[in-house]
């Protein structure tokens, strides 16, 4: 879909076509997986988050400015709600207690145990990087980091995994 389609979706779905914002999110759906994934590394919680995020922005949506930032927007809004649950989780649980995903894709798996070598700072940067396709500088901003720090966790991540990965040849 071209950048002109979308923003024509998000301008339907400001005036609360709901179609509209349907497409808007099945668009965004796997990309907004893999995202809170890396920050949650728990379906239930991915999910919840998800869920919270789609709430958020259909409430949101008539604040955005601009319609070819929706996306941006949209992870941004996941990035702080994966956060929320995160620290809520933490309060509560402890983290052996992570569940496995009820249906396991060889990918989502192998996905999965990666980024579970790497420090969550790691995992949020190398997912927006690696799997959302985003550029350092989007990635500071939607991150609230500098590009230099960003740059930093992109190299040690890969650093990690490759030291990780090594060891197995």
């Amino acid at each position: 879909m071209q950048n002109s389609d979308m923003e024509q979706l998000v301008h339907l779905a400001k005036s609360r076509n709901k179609e509209a914002f349907t497409d808007l999110i099945q668009m965004n759906m796997a990309q907004m997986y893999k995202v809170s994934l890396s920050i949650l590394m728990n379906d239930d919680d991915v999910a919840d988050a998800i869920q919270e995020s789609i709430l958020n922005c259909w409430e949101k949506i008539s604040t955005l400015r601009e319609e070819k930032y929706f996306r941006t927007w949209l992870i941004r809004i996941l990035i702080n709600n994966s956060y929320a649950i995160l620290n809520d989780r933490k309060r509560y649980t402890d983290l052996s207690e992570w569940e496995e995903p009820a249906f396991v894709d060889e990918y989502i798996f192998e996905l999965k145990e990666a980024l579970g070598k790497l420090d969550e700072k790691y995992r949020l940067v190398m997912t927006l990087y690696y799997v959302y396709d985003l550029k350092t500088s989007e990635i500071a901003e939607l991150a609230g980091l500098s590009k230099s720090t960003v740059t930093t966790r992109l190299q040690r991540g890969r650093e990690i995994l490759a030291k990780y990965y090594g060891d197995f040849r």
